[in-house]
């Protein structure tokens, strides 16, 4: 009796997948060709499907770098009438931090944080762009590039007048706010200001905005040098006031002697432009 022939198999044949499909899914999502190929395949055509298979791959990539260390990147800063505006987005690597990707989707992100009135790096990620949130955008990039990207910083000023500087490097950015001087043209005094601020780091702009804990620890460290230099214990809380006015000179914006000449303070550089000029506010972020 001659033995029954096996049933027929029937194998499943792959769709093939044109060039205009792969560029397609290409220019939605910003992923290279090969990678699109091959989400197009998996999801035989389906891009819907593909794209959550682009968007698993970067959260992967997210998943498995979320310890590696942000010191690059780029800083992104905007000012429109009373308000500025600076984002600060990091990744690994200072040749990705140059990326021309990386820094556009760095301006789509700031210039939809600055239309949507957002005020916080949490706001920001939620932020829709081009119909998705800021987040997935940031992981689609990852899986592209292989390297974590995150918002490091973003911040905003308010005044009468803003003034913006950003470092050579891109990863220094500066936005400062200023009341007062009735209309004076600022431009050269808040380009010093703002430069001001990214050399010489103060804490606050004035003695009043230092934190408390901040005023306590130099207290506390004021007293101990004078104590190991053999001091009296009742002269010590003096000396240490004295200690904390020298604190306050070198470390808060005001008070601080102008980088371009030490002979005047920036108080006195403001009301040397124009009077009753001052400063309401700064931010200054750092990338590393």
């Amino acid at each position: 009796m001659r033995p029954q022939s096996a049933p027929w198999r029937l194998t499943p044949i792959a769709m093939a997948i044109t060039a205009a499909e792969v560029n397609k899914l290409r220019q939605m999502t910003g992923a290279g060709m090969m990678d699109c190929k091959k989400a197009l395949t998996e999801a035989n055509g389906d891009f819907d499907a593909a794209v959550d298979i682009l968007r698993k791959k970067g959260q992967k990539v997210s998943a498995s770098r979320a310890d590696r260390n942000t010191t690059e990147g780029a800083v992104f800063i905007t000012a429109e009438g009373g308000t500025a505006t600076v984002l600060a987005l990091g990744c690994e690597t200072d040749f990705v931090g140059k990326n021309d990707e990386f820094r556009a989707l760095g301006d789509r992100v700031l210039q939809a944080a600055v239309a949507a009135g957002v005020s916080t790096a949490d706001e920001v990620a939620a932020l829709s762009v081009e119909g998705r949130p800021v987040a997935d955008h940031l992981t689609d990039l990852m899986g592209k590039i292989g390297e974590k990207i995150e918002i490091v910083a973003f911040d905003k000023v308010n005044g009468d007048k803003t003034a913006t500087y950003v470092h050579s490097n891109g990863k220094i950015g500066v936005i400062v706010a200023f009341a007062g001087g009735n209309g004076a043209d600022l431009t050269e005094v808040g380009k010093d200001v703002a430069l001001q601020i990214a050399s010489m780091k103060p804490v606050a702009v004035d003695k009043d905005g230092v934190d408390a804990t901040i005023v306590e620890r130099e207290i506390e460290i004021g007293k101990e040098q004078a104590r190991n230099e053999g001091k009296p214990e009742a002269m010590l809380e003096k000396i240490a006031m004295g200690k904390l006015n020298k604190f306050y000179q070198e470390n808060t914006l005001l008070n601080q002697s102008f980088v371009k000449d030490n002979g005047v303070t920036i108080r006195q550089l403001l009301e040397r432009t124009a009077a009753g000029l001052t400063v309401t506010g700064f931010k200054r972020v750092a990338i590393g």
